[in-house]
């Protein structure tokens, strides 16, 4: 119990003082195994071989090529492609930005795997386009960033790769498990949007006639194929997650370089150098992490709160709203990514001692953390927001916090119906 109590409370508190979060989780790794073993007896080797197993592996090299992919497609004028594609779709329902803000993302989760690239990248672009139609600027800013955290769920996710690897769980079967729950929480958002629009009689486009449709057809549809390529070559065996992400960064440079020519090479290789800092420091993360949590069951840890919860309750949806009010309280201090890397060595082994799935559980703690960027006081993509409308850091969460029930939504029915997750990767896995 010392070590539980010593274990997690040490990092809670270097989180909690501003360390970074790869420090923070090497300095604790550090300090438990001087308190364990005595600062000369400390198994370096041991020690050095589990951060350098955490990121030489081959489905961590996913990561990189699904980043560069999305920066990639936010550096060219896909984004403008996929909004117009999205308004000739659903732009004349009754609160029809609202719809094509909604739409736009989950095409746009297909290829960024994150809910900061989506909001950045379709953020500026939706809510120009609702203010100039005449919407109310809290609507078209709350909608945005409930959107986004589609980003993290629909295929390619980088919070999943990582939970994937970290669990020993397949990533293309986590990729495809996401799909169901991330059109369920679009979905839910186009029934809330189109309340909020009748009640408020929102403006609304006429109809697009079929020439519009075509011309905006054929101006997104090179880019459209972009998660038919990562979905579709993983679904059908042709490749791995890691290769698809490899295959989609290609396309994207040559559909962006090549076929639009929107980004020149200058502009390229600066988006090369983003993706390898943002790279390094995932990387460094996992490094760190990994040595945690080798400790961890080296510690009998996981079992431990296992065995605590089980005295609390053993029925599994009892410990998953646990987890559910857990997960939502880490979320407001820590990324998605961070929580994930810090997390899944903790609970997966113990939910997996419960008898829950450890496919539905990754899904389940993907959505539940991604609630975290529209969260204070660290919610990425509040500041994206508040960088974009102008509008105080206040006025952004007010204006966001409505459009989280939907997400709530999808938690819920998920854990009363974990078969929305785990059907469909059971087919394909047969």
């Amino acid at each position: 119990m010392f070590f539980l109590v010593f274990f997690i409370g040490l990092l809670l508190v270097l989180f909690a003082i501003g360390l970074p979060v790869a420090i923070s989780i090497g300095f604790t790794s550090l300090s438990v195994m001087v308190v364990q073993s005595g600062i000369r007896d400390i198994p370096y080797g041991l020690t050095a071989i589990n951060m350098m197993y955490g990121v030489n592996n081959f489905p961590i090299l996913a990561v990189p090529f699904f980043v560069l992919a999305a920066n990639i497609m936010n550096a060219g004028g896909v984004t403008n492609r996929i909004f117009g594609f999205a308004n000739c779709l659903v732009g004349h329902v009754r609160g029809g930005l609202g719809h094509v803000n909604v739409l736009a993302s989950m095409i746009f989760a297909g290829m960024s795997g994150t809910a900061v690239a989506d909001a950045a990248g379709l953020g500026t672009l939706e809510i120009r386009a609702m203010r100039d139609a005449g919407y109310d600027l809290g609507f078209s800013t709350g909608i945005t960033g409930a959107s986004s955290v589609i980003g993290p769920i629909i295929p390619p996710s980088v919070a999943m790769i990582i939970y994937g690897w970290l669990a020993d769980v397949s990533v293309g079967g986590l990729f495809i498990a996401a799909i169901v729950p991330g059109v369920m929480m679009g979905l839910f958002m186009m029934v809330m949007v189109y309340i909020y629009a009748v009640k408020r009689k929102t403006p609304q486009r006429p109809r697009a006639n079929l020439r519009e449709i075509l011309t905006s057809s054929r101006d997104a549809i090179l880019s459209l194929f972009t998660p038919i390529i990562i979905v579709g070559g993983i679904w059908s065996g042709v490749f791995t997650p890691t290769e698809s992400g490899a295959v989609a960064s290609l396309y994207a440079i040559i559909l962006v370089s090549v076929i639009y020519r929107d980004v020149s090479p200058r502009k390229l290789l600066e988006v090369f150098y983003t993706t390898i800092e943002f790279t390094a420091i995932i990387l460094f993360i996992i490094s760190c992490a990994m040595l945690y949590a080798w400790l961890m069951v080296r510690l009998r840890i996981p079992f431990v709160l296992a065995e605590g919860l089980v005295g609390i309750s053993s029925n599994p949806l009892i410990v998953l709203f646990i987890i559910t009010g857990f997960l939502l309280i880490v979320g407001c201090f820590m990324s998605v990514l961070e929580s994930v890397i810090v997390f899944t060595p903790i609970l997966t082994p113990m939910v997996t001692q419960l008898g829950i799935d450890p496919l539905f559980f990754g899904v389940f703690m993907v959505i539940t953390l991604s609630i975290g960027v529209l969260t204070p006081p660290f919610g990425n993509v509040i500041y994206v927001l508040v960088r974009i409308t102008g509008l105080p850091f206040e006025q952004v969460v007010k204006s966001i916090l409505p459009f989280i029930l939907p997400i709530f939504a999808v938690i819920v029915l998920i854990i009363f119906f974990p078969s929305l997750t785990t059907y469909i990767p059971g087919v394909w896995m047969r």
